[in-house]
């Protein structure tokens, strides 16, 4: 049958755009979200040379690469466990999973063709979620963008960015309708943790506001809402909800196991605090959980948020594992597609 077709990788390069595949648009009222790694160059600063063969090799594993790693086989484990779960909307976070088509430069060995990143959207369309695309501008998560990573707020580095949205809206782009949303990233944009590259760039002030609210024109100028993690709420909280849009959908994350605001050290309240403060100030939220520490945490957000935040402005949660899609992380992603599976049932 076409589900059976569509789930094989012929068949989904097969169908590529075609309007049966891209006919449902499933644009679920109340969001269960997972958050899958395609592409991954996105947590150091590349080393330019060392003499270090070891030092390379650690920086290789696990950060940042010159080929896609990317499990075809065990995303298809993912895939099918998410839709049985109940998961409605897939997030891909893109790096340098694709050849993008204005700066095909950013692409490694192995990166897809926009056709075959175009036949997996349409293949996991096919099994009824909503596909999302994101890509991480923060200048702490933005290594994919390999020299102009260095170039952050130049004219050059406003020109790429704005080349590469535009290609990866109208990549999602299904029957002339862009996709809903585009998650921006901009986390942890921070001294603190950029203190182990080789070369730590950090907005701030006016320069950062300037820069996020760039990002979100490129992305609204094209009908698409911005998306985004919302620590810099964390150190900024009166500027933050004051001058963010309130356009822009806003996904705090906290992955720790206690959630009693009044017992937590004062500098680690306003992790959880930052879900009522958005709730408070009117923003529409999917409040993030993760199994990355423990497996509480998930659960316990759902139940935080459920109690803290108007349904209103709830408009789901997401599951982030944070782990590659390769064989030997894909026990912990099944784990977190667990958990997400038994909030929904419970929902």
């Amino acid at each position: 049958n076409r589900r059976e077709f569509i789930s094989t990788a012929a068949g989904a390069l097969a169908l590529g755009a075609c309007p049966v595949a891209a006919a449902a648009r499933p644009e679920p009222k109340f969001i269960w979200s997972y958050l899958a790694h395609f592409g991954v160059n996105s947590w150091k600063d590349v080393p330019l040379e060392t003499q270090d063969p070891d030092m390379e090799e650690k920086w290789l594993t696990r950060c940042c690469a010159d080929h896609v790693r990317f499990d075809e086989p065990s995303w298809g484990r993912l895939s099918d466990a998410l839709a049985k779960a109940g998961c409605n909307q897939i997030i891909i976070d893109l790096a340098e999973i694709v050849v993008y088509p204005s700066h095909p430069e950013l692409a490694v060995k192995g990166s897809w063709s926009v056709e075959r990143l175009r036949a997996e959207i349409a293949r996991l369309r096919g099994m009824g979620f909503e596909v999302i695309p994101k890509m991480n501008f923060s200048a702490c998560h933005d290594t994919w963008l390999k020299e102009y990573h260095r170039m952050v707020s130049t004219k050059k580095y406003y020109q790429v960015c704005a080349d590469v949205i535009k290609d990866v809206i109208d990549i999602f782009r299904v029957d002339g309708k862009p996709p809903r949303f585009f998650h921006l990233g901009y986390d942890e944009e921070t001294p603190g943790h950029q203190r182990s590259f080789e070369l730590a760039i950090v907005r701030q002030g006016e320069l950062w506001w300037h820069d996020f609210l760039w990002f979100a024109k490129q992305v609204e100028s094209k009908g698409v809402r911005p998306w985004i993690w919302s620590d810099y709420c964390w150190h900024h909280k009166d500027e933050f909800l004051n001058r963010m849009p309130k356009s822009v959908l806003q996904s705090n994350w906290y992955y720790g196991a206690d959630f009693d605001v009044s017992k937590m050290p004062e500098s680690r309240r306003p992790y959880v605090q930052t879900y009522v403060d958005l709730a408070k100030a009117g923003f529409d939220q999917v409040p993030t959980g993760a199994n990355w520490s423990n497996d509480t945490n998930f659960g316990d957000t759902v139940k935080f948020c459920r109690a803290n935040c108007p349904a209103e402005h709830l408009k789901g949660f997401m599951m982030a594992s944070w782990q590659r899609t390769i064989p030997e992380e894909q026990e912990k992603g099944l784990a977190a597609i667990a958990q997400l599976d038994a909030e929904v049932k419970k929902w």
